[in-house]
């Protein structure tokens, strides 16, 4: 159907990102985005993050829904918003992180770097979907890479610069993970505060210690320890609770509290595409 964009209503993309409960996986996302030293410089020195990473994050999830979600000329339109917006970012680095040293160039167009930024939220949905909403085979979860490699070549990557299968794209972020291309760096460290301890109101705090659990508890121990944001088995008990919380409360929410609105729209406008053919 010409309406149905992109992937369209059988697709493990509509399926899997339609789910609002992948709101709660933003911060892991956008932490491990700025571990990236590179990806940090050009965060630190072309956005407002300081004032509002959630901001950030939210507004970059609103493109990447009408690409996932909008018709074809949405879709297109908004990949072009995103691949305008990386064409400003370019510098050099002003601390050494990891592998990289002061004053290595970094350029938001440059395809491994847009790789990681795309990698952190493949996996961070599959991840968020899998312990919230439920099971997914090696079969779908493969099916659903697949499909997100086409969302790779809308922010900018080629094709032959992605990992090639599923279960490379699983080494590949086991090895980022694992290696010097991953640091703490001082951008790093003001990412976490903003998005730890943003300034909010008194009343909104539990909903931030809330978010905050799912935030620490998702990321990987290696960066956890690093970054040095405390955690404990008490701490760990208490996130698996609040996950069974979540996760036996979702199966019951009406669809316009669980969904993006951008999903349900998307589906009536392919519902009457096919009622007018």
């Amino acid at each position: 159907m010409a309406d149905a964009g992109l992937f369209g209503p059988g697709s493990m993309t509509w399926r899997v990102n339609r789910e609002g409960v992948l709101l709660l996986g933003g911060g892991r996302a956008l932490v491990l985005q700025v571990a990236h030293p590179l990806v940090a410089a050009g965060v630190a020195e072309h956005s407002n993050y300081r004032e509002d990473p959630w901001g950030r994050l939210y507004r970059t999830l609103d493109l990447t829904t009408k690409i996932v979600f909008g018709g074809a000329e949405t879709a297109e339109e908004a990949a072009a918003r995103i691949r305008a917006v990386h064409k400003r970012v370019h510098g050099e680095t002003s601390e050494a992180g990891g592998g990289y040293p002061a004053g290595t160039p970094y350029d938001a167009q440059d395809p491994e770097l847009l790789m990681w930024v795309h990698a952190t939220l493949v996996d961070t949905s599959l991840l968020v979907y899998t312990r919230y909403v439920g099971r997914l085979t090696i079969a779908e979860q493969r099916a659903y890479y697949e499909e997100q490699k086409l969302l790779g070549e809308k922010f900018g990557i080629p094709r032959e610069r992605q990992p090639d299968s599923f279960s490379d794209f699983n080494l590949y972020v086991r090895d980022m993970l694992a290696s010097d291309r991953l640091a703490v760096t001082d951008a790093l460290r003001d990412v976490v505060d903003a998005t730890l301890r943003p300034d909010l109101p008194f009343v909104a705090r539990p909903l931030l210690a809330a978010l905050n659990l799912v935030t620490v508890g998702l990321l990987p121990e290696r960066l956890r320890a690093e970054i040095g944001v405390p955690w404990s088995p008490g701490r760990e008990r208490l996130l698996e609770a609040s996950r069974v919380m979540i996760s036996s409360l979702l199966p019951v929410l009406p669809r316009i509290m669980r969904e993006f609105p951008p999903a349900r729209s998307a589906d009536r406008r392919v519902d009457r595409a096919a009622a007018a053919a």
